[in-house]
């Protein structure tokens, strides 16, 4: 089982940064890819990041490409979402969640996969 608890969200102007934080519990935590996906009102839930098991293999959604990067840090059981650049539209309640598909390379870009998910944290860019 993994718990993930997401933090770090705020209110920015616009072209401005973030980082959110997700910290998990559970033992296999550092097995398991992990990805961000983000839901603004009247929206579907969509992905915006993912980083693999080890950290070496990253995907993003285009609409973040170069403005967003995804890390993660087994040690502390945690992973990273750096925001820069921040855009009105990228307003929305962000998810952290984990695929428990162990060492799996490959990330999953769909919400499909991911079984365990946080409670979310808000992101509000100002114009």
């Amino acid at each position: 089982q993994v718990q993930l608890v997401e933090s770090g969200g705020g209110l920015v102007q616009a072209g401005g940064s973030l980082r959110l934080s997700c910290a998990a519990s559970g033992r296999t935590f550092n097995n398991y890819p992990m990805g961000w996906f983000r839901q603004a009102p009247g929206k579907e839930r969509e992905f915006v990041a993912g980083v693999s098991w080890s950290g070496g293999s990253t995907d993003y959604a285009d609409s973040v490409k170069g403005r967003f990067t995804i890390t993660r840090v087994n040690a502390k059981n945690t992973v990273y979402l750096q925001m820069n650049s921040l855009k009105p539209e990228d307003t929305a309640v962000y998810y952290c969640a984990a695929d428990p598909r162990p060492y799996r390379l490959v990330v999953a870009i769909t919400s499909i996969p991911y079984k365990y998910w946080g409670q979310g944290t808000q992101v509000t860019v100002s114009s």
